[in-house]
């Protein structure tokens, strides 16, 4: 687990100094990205505070995550509808966020 807040905080770091270029191709999906990639960060630590956190599930979970809001944004923008389908998969994902804040917040204050 330590090594995992590190990796974090090394890589906030390296973005925050480095400032990439995002591909002009890929900034519509960013948002989406990192909602996605904020639901597995949180479903890893309540399944941490669970005790059944498995690294490969994680590593599974977060690609397919990111991958899958992505390409509903896609293809909702493919279909005309991107708006609408970008805000469904962002209330999903908010509620699945807020889900796993509030087991996290039980774990803590109840041990």
């Amino acid at each position: 687990m330590m090594a995992a807040v590190l990796g974090l905080i090394i890589g906030i770091v390296v973005g925050v100094f480095v400032q990439p270029d995002i591909p002009v191709a890929i900034q519509p999906y960013l948002p989406i990205m990192v909602v996605a990639a904020l639901d597995a960060l949180l479903g890893a630590a309540r399944a941490y505070f669970e005790r059944r956190f498995s690294d490969r599930v994680f590593i599974i979970s977060f690609f397919a995550n990111v991958i899958t809001a992505t390409l509903l944004v896609l293809l909702g923008n493919q279909l005309g509808v991107g708006s609408q389908l970008q805000t469904a998969v962002i209330v999903v994902l908010g509620i699945r966020i807020f889900s796993n804040v509030s087991a996290i917040r039980r774990f803590i204050f109840r041990g």
